[in-house]
This record gives C-alpha cells, sequence and structure tokens, in this order.
C-alpha cells in the first residue's frame, strides 16, 4: 500500500503534465476505447468522490453564510456559456452548421461546469470551494435548466430524458457524497491533507481511464476529414479561453482567484451528462464534437498553469 501512495504521489506531482498526456496516450489506444467505455461511470464517480473528500468544509460554510457571491457567481456560469455560445450561432446562422455541431454546441453551453474543476483547481494551487459550490448546485439544478436551455441554443427541440438524467445524477452524486464522507471519517481531513500528491495522482490515472474511453472513433475522424476535426477543436478551445477571459474582466466584486477558477468552469462543461442521457440519439458528428471537447479539459491545466501561480492562495 505505501508502494501504491508514494507511485500517485509521484505521478500527482506532474498532475498538469499527466492530464496532458493522458489524452495524447488515450487518442493513440483506439483500440482499447470500447473496452474501456463502460468503465466511465466508475472513472467519474471515482473522480467526483475525490472532489467531495476533499473539500474545505470551513470554507463551504463561510460561502453559504455569506451567499451574495455564490449567487452571483451561479447566474454568471450559468448564462455565461448560453450567451457566448448563442450569440455566436446567431451571428454565424444555425442553418450554415452541421446539426450534430450545432446540437453538440447547446449541449455544451446547457451543461453545468466540469465536476473535475474543483480538482484541477486544487492541482493549480487555487481555492476551489467557490467553484465546486458552484458545480455541485448548478449539477443539482441541472435536469431543471439543462433541456430547456438545450432547446434555446440550438433552435430545436432536444431529446433528452430528463427522469434518466435525474436518476443518474441522484446515484452518482449521493454515492459519491456517502463515499467521500467515508473517506473523511476513515482518513480523517488532517491526513487527505497529508496525501494531497496522492489524491492528484490518483485523479490523473481516472482521468487517463477516461481519455481512453472517450477517444473512440476520434483517431478515424482525423483521418477521414482533418479540417472537421480542427475546426472542432478551434471552436472548444476558443470556448475555453473565452470563459477564463470574460470572466476575469466582467466578475470584479469576486476576488481573481474566484474569477479564475470561475471562468474555466465556464468554458469547460460537463456534456457526459447530457451525452450519457441521449444516449444512441447521439449523432456522430455530436459525438466527435463532444469528445474532442475533451482536448481542452486535459490540457489547459499545462497551458494555464504559469499564469494561474499569480492566484494562488496559500493552503
Amino acid at each position: 500500500m505505501s508502494f501504491l501512495i508514494r507511485a500517485l504521489a509521484l505521478i500527482g506531482r506532474y498532475a498538469t503534465q499527466g492530464f496532458a498526456i493522458s489524452i495524447m496516450v488515450g487518442l493513440m489506444l483506439p483500440q482499447f476505447a470500447a473496452a474501456a467505455r463502460p468503465f466511465l461511470p466508475v472513472a467519474i464517480f471515482v473522480f467526483v468522490a475525490m472532489t467531495f473528500a476533499r473539500v474545505d468544509l470551513h470554507a463551504l460554510r463561510a460561502i453559504l453564510r455569506a451567499p451574495s457571491g455564490l449567487i452571483f457567481a451561479l447566474i454568471w456560469t450559468t448564462l455565461a456559456p448560453i450567451l457566448l455560445v448563442g450569440g455566436a450561432l446567431a451571428l454565424v446562422g444555425r442553418d450554415n452548421l452541421d446539426p450534430g455541431l450545432v446540437l453538440g454546441l447547446a449541449i455544451l453551453a446547457a451543461a453545468p461546469p466540469i465536476m473535475s474543476s474543483p480538482a484541477i483547481a486544487m492541482v493549480l494551487g487555487l481555492a476551489p470551494t467557490m467553484l465546486l459550490t458552484v458545480v455541485l448546485v448548478m449539477t443539482a439544478l441541472a435536469p431543471l435548466y439543462s433541456p430547456i436551455a438545450a432547446e434555446f441554443v440550438a433552435g430545436v427541440v432536444v431529446p433528452i430524458d430528463v427522469g434518466v438524467l435525474v436518476t443518474r445524477m441522484m446515484l452518482l452524486i449521493g454515492g459519491a457524497i456517502i463515499t467521500a464522507l467515508v473517506i473523511r471519517l476513515v482518513l480523517g481531513e488532517g491526513s487527505i491533507r497529508k496525501h494531497k500528491a496522492s489524491f492528484d495522482g490518483l485523479g490523473v490515472v481516472t482521468y487517463f481511464l477516461f481519455a481512453v474511453a472517450a477517444m473512440d472513433g476520434v483517431l478515424h475522424a482525423v483521418m477521414d476529414n482533418p479540417l472537421r476535426v480542427a475546426g472542432y477543436l478551434g471552436i472548444v478551445f476558443a470556448i475555453a479561453f473565452a470563459g477564463i477571459l470574460s470572466a476575469m474582466l466582467i466578475l470584479r466584486p469576486l476576488s481573481p482567484s474566484d474569477r479564475f477558477v470561475l471562468g474555466y468552469g465556464t468554458g469547460q462543461r460537463n456534456m457526459g451528462l447530457l451525452i450519457a442521457a441521449l444516449g444512441a440519439a447521439t449523432p456522430d458528428t455530436t459525438y466527435l464534437f463532444f469528445a474532442l471537447a475533451q482536448f481542452p479539459i486535459y490540457l489547459m491545466p499545462q497551458i494555464v498553469k504559469r499564469f494561474s501561480r499569480r492566484y494562488v492562495v496559500a493552503n
């Protein structure tokens, strides 16, 4: 066990590089994608449980006692992607784009921020509590607003099974909370902080498993239509950077650290929840957009690492 902890800690010390390598290795292992796909829910569950287990309860209570900043952050994180993507679609014209791409953009805009974004904030040394609270609240409310937001952005009826989405989210989040409580009771908060690098390393391993599964079909798409792939990558990276830039410019009432992490969550969305709900009804081009949207999720921690250092909060 001590060897495993040390190995995970070693991986965790190079977490941002590990995320970047994971997506590349996943792309190079297309033969394992189908086999890895059934483990996607497991990977997500582990990552969510770790995020809950590592939350700073004192900071969380402080945010809930003075909720004005949280309410402001929730409004921003919900509306900003819808306005950014919806405005771009209105400017370009939905009829001029592939319907599958339009649906993918609508799903990205309507989804809550990725569950891993608070963990990424921890890896970058930033205070994750505000973002974690936003992620939890928005994920819980996603069944109420995501279908409406997706339909508004796409301009068409989006076939999302709200009942399935609610059930999966309840199982995922409820199970993760219970698991996180058990981890905190068994290990204790002090031990969790002591083994921060090991938790980061486990996150990298979990991300690797997710990357392999998510890259199913991407390499074939690169060979078959490289211009489409390049265009989709340009779109998802543009949204990711626009989220950070817009939050830094507009969310002035919040601290620079909170603005940065909220901007990170603004452009990085948990599309997997809605893709899973769509199931077999997901068009191929929509799934390709979803897969390529993972690239900024994996690469942005390394890209923004140096810039984010000015916002590091002492632990």
